[in-house]
């Protein structure tokens, strides 16, 4: 469900977006001039949040894009089990497992602390803290 809607021609660079119902941040807007009848096209580059998969499409310039509501949160690393971490959120003392991406395996340790991000009801693990 996503928290707001912008025009393609609003959607800057570091802007969150869902592309198919997959959160992104967009890299690049390049957008066109407008034709004698016709609208401003907007050739739009973004890479997935939580896949890292790059994903080019051209909308028109006044379409609606969706905003996915991302929550930031703070956790400290319970137990490590391959590629799942066992954290507990901070705030409320919730425990929850996140897949810990490749990137910092090596880095993530028990009892760290951790910045978690929750994307539309996916968590993934941002940065040890």
């Amino acid at each position: 469900m996503a928290f707001k809607l912008i025009s393609a021609s609003a959607a800057k660079s570091g802007t969150a977006i869902m592309v198919d119902g997959v959160p992104c941040i967009v890299k690049s807007n390049d957008i066109s001039k407008t034709g004698k009848h016709g609208h401003a096209k907007c050739r739009i580059e973004a890479v997935g949040i939580i896949d890292n998969k790059k994903r080019v499409f051209v909308k028109g310039g006044h379409e609606r894009l969706e905003v996915p509501m991302i929550n930031k949160n703070r956790g400290q690393v319970l137990s490590i089990m391959r590629e799942k971490a066992s954290v507990m959120d901070l705030e409320n003392y919730e425990t929850i497992e996140i897949d810990v991406p490749e990137e910092l395996r090596e880095q993530i340790k028990e009892e760290d602390q951790v910045e978690y991000w929750d994307i539309e009801g996916s968590k993934i693990i941002k940065r040890k803290l």
